[in-house]
This record gives C-alpha cells, structure tokens and sequence, in this order.
C-alpha cells in the first residue's frame, strides 16, 4: 500500500515538474469523439478509507492505458472529484482543452485537477501507453 502512494507522489512530482502544462478547461463547442481504439488495464489500486483519515471510500487507482494509431479517449471529461496525473511511457498523446491541442511524448505528463476538462487521441502512427494514478470514489 505504502509504495503506491509513493508511485503516486513521484508521479505527481514528475506532472508538476515537467515542461509542458495543457491549458485548463475545454469550451463547450469542442469537438469530442466517442472512445475508441483504447485499452486500459488496471495495475493496481489501494483503499484509502484505512490509510488516511476522511478518504473513506475512496482508492488510489493505477492504470495503463494504450491509445491505437487514430484512437480516442473522450468524450469530453472532467476531473471533479477526481485528481490524479499521466505520465507518457511511449507515442504521443494530443491532449484537447480549450480548443488547442498539446501533443505530449514519452517522459512528458501533465496533472489532472478539479479544473481539467478535456478529451485524448493518438495522431501519431505506433501506440501511445500512459500510466494514469488518480483518486477516485468508489461505487
């Protein structure tokens, strides 16, 4: 349990600390495919509630996902209530918010905040892997 909530500060570490940050929030009028072409495995995750005091009912969630060549993780979404960083493994992802497009590549990530509305896809020609750590409540 311990090393996953290390992972998620190191991972939060590299997010806040890389060059490139994607503009906050996504218009209404951008346009958002549906998903497609998106795998997403599950690593791992740890219960929260037993770890820190008033996170009950939450997890610390750790995932691959894997964008195909033209794929898309939409449409539009936000990260209220859920928080939590990608960090790029390999490829490029193109990130939408706010009408502009910021490409990030391998060792490149980016924070995901209450103010993060956006949707993914894969421009490029191999499979672009993230891992993605994020909070989130549990149903």
């Amino acid at each position: 349990m311990r090393k996953a909530l290390l992972l998620l500060i190191v991972l939060l570490s590299v997010a806040t600390s890389g060059k490139l940050f994607a503009v906050e929030g996504a218009t209404p009028g951008d346009p958002s495919p549906e998903t497609k072409g998106v795998t997403v495995k599950l690593l791992g995750t740890v219960d929260l509630g037993p770890e820190i005091e008033g996170m009950a009912g939450r997890q610390l969630r750790t995932r691959m996902v894997t964008i195909e060549p033209g794929g898309v993780f939409g449409p539009i979404h936000d990260h209220k209530d859920r928080p939590g960083t990608v960090y790029i493994l390999q490829g490029t992802i193109t990130d939408h918010r706010n009408g502009v497009a910021t490409d990030y590549g391998p060792g490149l990530g980016w924070p995901e905040d209450r103010n993060t509305t956006h949707w993914l896809e894969n421009r490029g020609t191999i499979p672009a892997v993230e891992i993605s750590v994020d909070i989130f409540r549990q149903k």
